[in-house]
């Protein structure tokens, strides 16, 4: 008797293609919910501000997941490259950016800036529509970067490889952007100096994934490892305090993140810092007769 024919493989492998794009498009669906929400924020609901940084939260998550899944199932692509590229543009550039801008200084309530001359509340949102820009820009050419660098190479550019991104990945700084607002709990800020704070955050957000600083970049954590069972129970604990304590855990985590970027640039300036040239050796004076 016949054994039916079976499936060839190459259709399968045509069918698994669509799995990473799909968490891609989830990622380009919060973006645009991130900004929907952001542009329907009133001081009077506010909440509206918490749920587009919970929509980028989420988006970071399914950014993650999309490229381990393709390079786990092999499934890597220039066409998945360009569209995940492009939905980090929409939801990790424009979406933090109208929030940061909108929180922090769009909704700021004008009652509580009496002591302030009105064109001085016009100057401030000004700056932070600009700081706003500038990370837009900053997230941008971030991608631009890393999709020149990476395209003909399956690796990171800069050293020390694989380990480490070179400045501070687009997903994170948004991350950054959302964790703050999400620990107020969009709450708009009141106060013309924490906005001056505010404006330095996100500048400094911007700076740090166009610099050339190290951060981590957790592709060498393997699941398929023979001692998984340390890194389960890590994200187990981590999982719970999100869950129970969601605005103060990734609050921590994204500053946590951030300044370990700073903290291994400071590192290796003190380790490149050149120690001073030994003294020339004594030589004792010839006297001639």
């Amino acid at each position: 008797m016949d054994l039916p024919a079976a499936k060839p493989r190459r259709r399968f492998n045509k069918g698994m293609y669509i799995l990473p794009s799909l968490f891609t498009t989830a990622n380009m669906a919060l973006g645009f919910y991130a900004i929907l929400e952001a542009m329907h924020a009133t001081v009077a609901d506010s909440w509206h501000l918490d749920n587009a940084a919970k929509a980028i939260g989420f988006a970071v998550l399914f950014d993650g997941l999309d490229g381990r899944i393709a390079r786990m199932t092999g499934t890597t692509s220039d066409f998945g490259r360009e569209l995940d590229s492009l939905a980090d543009a929409i939801t990790f550039g424009v979406a933090p950016a109208l929030l940061a801008w909108t929180w922090g200084f769009h909704l700021m309530p004008p009652v509580l800036l009496t002591d302030w001359h009105h064109n001085w509340h016009i100057k401030l949102t000004q700056l932070g529509a600009i700081a706003s820009f500038l990370f837009l820009v900053a997230g941008a050419s971030r991608l631009a970067r890393f999709n020149i660098t990476t395209n003909p190479q399956p690796s990171n550019p800069g050293r020390p490889g694989k380990k480490y991104f070179v400045g501070m990945p687009i997903p994170a700084g948004a991350g950054v952007i959302a964790a703050v607002v999400h620990f107020q709990e969009g709450e708009p800020l009141t106060s013309w100096y924490t906005a001056l704070t505010w404006v330095a955050m996100v500048a400094t957000v911007g700076y740090l994934m166009v610099s050339t600083w190290r951060f981590y970049s957790f592709k060498d954590i393997d699941f398929r490892s023979r001692h998984p069972f340390r890194l389960i129970i890590l994200l187990g604990l981590l999982f719970y305090g999100i869950v129970q304590f969601s605005g103060p855990v990734l609050f921590a985590v994204a500053l946590l993140y951030m300044f370990s970027g700073v903290f291994w640039r400071l590192q290796w300036i003190f380790r490149r810092r050149p120690s001073p040239p030994p003294p020339p050796p004594y030589k004792e004076a010839s006297h001639t007769a």
